[in-house]
């Protein structure tokens, strides 16, 4: 850093604090040596014990770190210490986010949040599931741990990370803890909250029926997936059924009354309706809605409609090389730094006990890569999504919950929070047969200590009820009929949630297992093992094959679809089993030649069992669909066709609603604002005046149009789209009719209006003028202390604006909440290209960049870039890394 930039870092400092706090920063955090003190070391001879023998670890100019070592514990190990070096800060906010332990760093503000975590207990599962893994993913999870401790033990303060000197401030008391597999697993349950299912629609969905509306308005709001108009991503005659016995499939843990596989019920697909729930339990929801709010998502923004991602393959059928080319780019929050590290892991020598040499997109704190290329084979991710959380409204009758009639033991667990400036926090957390109840955290029942709460503790005295409030004798106080409304009166009523995530898994096996797969046998096994969060598994490899295949526990209902809260009190509703791998889709060179992943519906009317009914609507498949079925057209495809398609910005959703916009009657510079949207080409590219224009109009078209919604806002992304277009088209539809506009043009009008009116403010008076670019941009916001509100150190960790093309549900997904304004919430994190023809022509890039550390020259160097849609070079073969190299460190024992 410059002394310039020193001098300006101090006058902002100087400026903007006046505080203790302030002076507590500028005291232990300004000059070049407290910013470059946390900076790793990487070049010469570190001395790493525990290792086998020497480590070489090879870095570029952008900070891609390749591993080359002898042994895969040497090269795990590595892999934990190299990870520390450059993110330990975001590995050690992760840990204790999963833990429920950020009131520990950040104070009371962030009880709460901690209370819903510790209720939901990632922690807790997270170290269930180790002894439940195989001894290799054991053996490499130790390796990892014993890496990054091998690290912690030189570093504390800045030497960390100039967040760990910021907590000096906030947690003066605070010292690193050694680092445990248990860390890198509760990471996955992380993963599976952020990808996991139809929570928020699910509680959508009965808010608005306690609400008022009808079960009609509200199927209007959730319709059906357009598998006519939108491809979904399988056609049932496509799948294959070939057969994968596996450890994983044996261990795959049973649901709540296990049927064997081949008895597995085949549900009715049809849409059910809601339970009959009584009015005093609806009122146990409330507030759930906003559990997303509450609970920080580390891939993102968890309440945001645009986390998703694309991938797509296309054989060599099409291809200007003859072999396939995969492409990915995953959907999440936008954040500094990115979510993603790039890595490589190789052995020196390929054998059975050090069978790694993979290259690609691995997590800080988890080992293994998780999206990439190895030496025979190239995958991508995108998220499943099918239903995997289900609500239960449970009666709750003291220390227990009725289930058909009689009384359970409810499960009780105690929890400490510890909270940095003020007093440690008691909360109790209840647990029925589906799940922990997260209506006790959202009551603020967390917020009394445990000694005060008898009445909820298993086997006190105090538990038990007497006199008219009945006692703690089943047979005595049981109704013969709990759906009976007299019987239920004096129940307490809360919500539970059944989660396949909450359950001990195998997923850190199957990361491992895909990272050393050679073929699609290889790959399909690595692939039964991903059971949470289920996504899909898109594959290529060097022979020329190119596949699809979807994982994951997909239960299996009795009663109900999983879109509705259902009665905790009837068995009947309980999942009865998940679904048979061999009997979720899988294809394998499908004769188009061509596999394309988008969050669409995964399959079509024909496939026999229930997913979800909430997927993305298909804008974005549909348009590389099409992109891909022209570049096959015009062909051969190209790599650089398929990084084209990573940028398109057309927006196909505002396409089929343009006409209507056109034919409204507007006059002034409304008029003059719409004469933009005449010559419009559909493309959202920063400089385009129309998508200016048309997006302003759609954030002010939401509230308008579905006013009867409260404090459910209509989704500004695919759903919103597909539902506002089916309405264009019913123009005397009741959902036209509105309390400041009425009837569809008036509407469109009274939206274009207030959208001209903005516009006008923010961007000037000539609508010719305006640019989405201005509105559109990027702040790469650190997730610990980015938001902490002192400008200063909001300056020192994050970075942007930077401006970027696309939105919501376009391929080039910067996706942007209605509510909040136009900036970027939600983006493709990083970008792929995997040429199994030449793997060193592979290209990626990602976000921010790979060093964790602010100031330092890969912190941002990738995001400009990123937002231009430039790539880099994905070098993978020894001789590429070792031309590319421009740092050399050794670790030795």
């Amino acid at each position: 850093m410059s002394v310039l930039r020193s001098r300006v870092l101090v006058r902002v400092l100087l400026g903007s604090l006046a505080a203790v706090v302030a002076l507590a920063l500028i005291g232990t955090l300004l000059g070049i040596w407290a910013v470059r003190r946390s900076f790793p070391e990487t070049s010469g001879e570190l001395t790493l014990p525990g290792l086998d023998s020497p480590v070489t670890v090879l870095r570029d100019e952008y900070g891609v770190a390749h591993v080359y070592a002898d042994t895969s514990h040497d090269l795990f190990m590595a892999q934990g210490f190299t990870h520390a070096q450059e993110r330990f800060w975001e590995m050690d906010f992760r840990r204790h986010v999963t833990a429920g332990r950020t009131a520990e760093l950040f104070g009371p503000d962030q009880v709460e949040t901690d209370a819903y975590l510790r209720t939901m207990g990632w922690r807790r599962v997270a170290e269930q599931e180790y002894d439940l893994l195989d001894e290799q993913t054991r053996a490499h999870l130790d390796a990892y741990a014993e890496g990054v401790n091998a690290w912690i033990e030189e570093h504390r303060g800045t030497a960390a990370s100039l967040e760990h000197g910021l907590l000096a401030v906030t947690a003066d008391d605070y010292a690193i803890e050694p680092w445990t597999p248990a860390d890198s697993l509760a990471w996955l349950k992380a993963m599976a909250w952020d990808l996991g299912g139809n929570l928020r629609e699910e509680t959508e969905r009965a808010v608005l029926l306690a609400s008022g509306l009808t079960r009609e308005q509200i199927d209007e709001l959730y319709p059906a997936y357009p598998v006519d108009q939108h491809t979904p991503i399988t056609a049932t005659d496509q799948h294959n059924g070939a057969e994968v016995g596996t450890e994983a499939d044996e261990r795959r843990a049973p649901a709540a009354s296990p049927t064997d596989a081949a008895d597995t019920p085949t549900p009715d697909t049809s849409r059910s309706a809601p339970a009959d729930l009584p009015e005093e339990a609806l009122t146990a929801l409330d507030g759930l809605d906003r559990i997303s709010e509450a609970i920080p998502g580390l891939l993102g923004p968890s309440s945001s409609s645009d986390l998703g991602s694309n991938s797509w393959v296309v054989s060599g059928d099409h291809t200007e090389s003859g072999m396939p080319l995969l492409a990915n780019d995953p959907h999440l929050g936008a954040s500094m730094p990115s979510v993603w590290y790039q890595n490589g892991l190789h052995c020196t020598e390929i054998t059975d006990a050090c069978p790694y040499d993979v290259t690609g997109f691995s997590f800080a704190g988890l080992p293994g890569v998780v999206i990439g290329q190895n030496e025979s084979i190239a995958w991508g991710l995108t998220n499943l999504n099918p239903d995997v959380m289900d609500l239960y409204v449970e009666r709750i009758d003291g220390d227990h919950y009725v289930v058909d009639g009689e009384r359970v033991p409810l499960e009780v667990v105690e929890e400490t929070i510890a909270v940095a400036g003020g007093e440690d926090v008691d909360i109790t957390v209840r647990l029925t047969g589906h799940g922990p109840l997260l209506s006790d955290a959202q009551a603020g029942q967390h917020l009394t200590p445990v000694t005060e709460n008898p009445g909820i503790t298993e086997g006190s005295e105090d538990a038990d009820r007497d006199g008219e409030e009945g006692s703690n004798d089943a047979e005595a106080d049981s109704p013969d009929s709990p759906d009976d409304a007299d019987d239920a009166d004096g129940f307490e009523y809360g919500v539970a949630l059944r989660w396949t995530a909450l359950e001990p898994g195998t997923t850190a096996e199957s990361i491992f297992a895909l990272n050393r797969a050679r073929d699609w046998a290889d790959f399909r096994d690595a692939a039964s093992r991903f059971d949470v969060p289920a996504q899909n598994l898109v594959y290529a490899d060097t022979e020329g094959d190119i596949g699809y295949q979807a994982p994951g526990h997909v239960p299996v209902r009795g009663e109900g679809d999983g879109r509705w809260p259902a009665p905790g009190w009837d068995s009947a509703y309980d999942w009865e089993d998940y679904l048979p791998f061999d009997e979720l889709p899988s294809v394998y060179n499908p004769d188009s030649g061509v596999i394309v992943t988008a969050n669409q519906s995964l399959v079509d009317s024909e496939y026999p069992h229930h997913l979800t009914d909430d997927w993305d609507y298909g804008y974005r498949s549909q348009r590389i669909n099409d992109l891909l079925d022209q570049a096959i057209t015009e062909g051969p495809v190209t790599s650089e066709d398929m990084s084209e398609i990573h940028m398109d910005s057309y927006h196909a959703a505002a396409a089929e609603a343009l006409p209507y916009l056109l034919e409204a009657e507007v006059d002034g510079v409304t008029a003059e604002a719409r004469e933009q949207l005449r010559d419009w080409d559909g493309y959202t590219d920063p400089d385009s005046s129309g998508a200016a224009f048309y997006q302003a109009f759609w954030r002010h078209l939401l509230p308008l149009l579905f006013d009867e919604l409260g404090d459910v806002p209509m989704s500004g992304s695919s759903r919103g789209m597909y539902v506002v277009n089916r309405l264009l088209a019913e123009p005397e539809s009741p959902w036209w009719e509105g309390e400041t506009a009425s009837g569809r043009d008036e509407v469109l009008a009274a939206a274009m209006d207030a959208a001209a009116e903005e516009l006008t403010e923010r961007l000037g008076e000539d609508p010719a003028d305006w640019r989405w670019g201005d509105l559109h941009t990027l702040t790469a916001t650190n997730q610990s202390f980015g938001t902490s509100g002192i400008g200063a150190v909001e300056w020192l960790l994050n970075r942007g604006p930077v401006e970027s093309s696309g939105g919501s549900s376009i391929v080039n997904a910067t996706g942007w909440e209605p509510s909040a304004g136009y900036e970027i919430s939600a983006v493709p994190s990083m970008r792929m290209v995997v040429d199994l023809a030449d793997r060193d022509a592979s290209t990626w890039i990602h976000l921010t960049g790979n060093s964790g550390h602010a100031f330092h020259p890969n912190y941002d160097d990738q995001l400009e870039a990123w937002a231009a849609g430039e790539t880099l070079p994905f070098t993978v073969s020894r001789e590429a890394v070792e031309g590319a190299a421009v740092d050399e460190l050794t670790l030795v024992p």
